[in-house]
């Protein structure tokens, strides 16, 4: 009995002893992490877990970082007339005194100084703010212009005419248009019809000279019926005093016969008036209804309009159809 009552005691002893050792050991790492949220919120921080809590404010750097971040490249705008360099026969056609050929020969005939320096040598390279002179006075790279005109009847396109009365330079008031331009091409006192305006003086070699093709289409109204045989002359070509000339089309515009559309690229004074002349026949209205890809569309007699940006394109690369 008493070794029985030892046994038994010894056994209780050894299950007392398991027993808080158990209980001394956290259940499980869950049932750990509840105790220390309440720490956290006894300390003064009042998000709970680490997602809910503010972004915190990055650490002062006490050394320099190994790699400085780019800087953002600044370019300074610079005005092209105090940087770029052109050449001087090029810079006095953009004045638009004369062609880049003419101005190489004023040059080399020394009608150009440059800073005080007579210059004679072609291919001479000149900025745009030198003092550069044209027989004396001093001439500027002015901003090219470019203007259609529907020409009214009774005024001249010749500006160097003493007498003329009315030329079209008074249709266009400096206010509008304060650019020194100047018409390309002629159209004599009596015809109508569009009339192109600039100071670009190497477009206005390329718009008037032939070999360009820039394209002229004239209304043209007979005090008669063009006859059949006449009519195919013109295409074929006829003889005048300083030279054959023939029309690149020609066609009839009214049933009787009396108004004819005729086409050419000639730029010889009053070629068209001259033609029909020759032929026996008197103009009574002569129109020119189409110049290089420029049509009189929208503008009254006497009206013009700034060419557009879409035209000036096409000039420019050199489209004069």
């Amino acid at each position: 009995m008493e070794r029985k009552t030892q046994n038994n005691r010894r056994q209780g002893v050894r299950g007392a002893k398991s027993t808080s050792r158990r209980s001394d050991k956290p259940a499980s790492k869950s049932a750990a992490k509840p105790a220390a949220k309440p720490a956290a919120k006894a300390a003064g921080k009042p998000y709970a877990s680490r997602s809910a809590r503010p972004a915190a404010k990055p650490a002062a750097r006490t050394t320099k970082p190994t790699v400085k971040p780019a800087k953002p490249r600044q370019t300074k705008v610079q005005r092209p007339e105090t940087q770029e360099y052109v050449r001087l026969n090029k810079f006095i056609a953009n004045s638009g005194i004369c062609s880049r050929r003419e101005a190489d020969e004023f040059i080399q005939v020394g009608l150009v100084t440059v800073n005080g320096e007579r210059v004679t040598e072609l291919g001479h390279k000149v900025r745009y703010d030198d003092d550069i002179r044209f027989n004396g006075e001093r001439i500027k790279g002015e901003t090219k212009v470019y203007l259609v005109m529907n020409k009214p009847k009774d005024y001249v396109t010749t500006l160097s005419d003493p007498h003329a009365e009315k030329t079209v330079m008074d249709l266009i008031p400096a206010t509008r248009c304060p650019q020194r331009i100047y018409p390309v091409g002629r159209l004599d006192k009596a015809t109508t019809g569009v009339l192109m305006f600039t100071n670009d003086g190497e477009l206005t070699t390329k718009l008037t000279h032939p070999s360009f093709g820039a394209r002229k289409i004239y209304h043209v109204f007979l005090d008669k019926n063009l006859k059949k045989a006449d009519f195919d002359a013109i295409l074929k070509g006829i003889e005048l005093e300083d030279g054959e000339i023939h029309a690149d089309s020609l066609s009839y515009v009214d049933d009787e016969k009396s108004q004819v559309g005729i086409e050419i690229h000639s730029g010889r004074n009053r070629i068209v008036r001259r033609i029909f002349e020759h032929l026996g026949y008197k103009i009574k209205k002569l129109d020119r209804v189409y110049f290089a890809g420029l049509t009189k569309k929208a503008l009254k007699r006497g009206e013009w309009r700034f060419l557009t940006e879409q035209e000036i394109a096409k000039f420019m690369m050199g489209s004069f159809e």
